[in-house]
């Protein structure tokens, strides 16, 4: 789980919690997230040149690759 996602992003103690979303938002999500906003706010976006599916695509793989540079770091 750890190496795919990064694990949680802002990692809390949910003591005694048995919910499977207490953790959070993975790591590997809050770097898509901040990849895809800063390309929805480009220009080109603007303009209609982007497909909202190649966004969430493109902003998941620049994430994996956030992932693995921190991972060789």
């Amino acid at each position: 789980f750890v190496m795919s996602t990064g694990g949680p992003a802002f990692p809390c103690d949910y003591k005694g919690s048995t919910r499977s979303d207490a953790s959070g938002m993975t790591l590997l999500d809050y770097f898509a997230a901040k990849a895809m906003q800063a390309m929805v706010s480009t220009p080109t976006y603007e303009g209609g040149g982007w497909h909202q599916d190649d966004i969430a695509e493109q902003a998941y793989r620049m994430a994996k690759a956030m992932l693995r540079a921190r991972q060789r770091s």
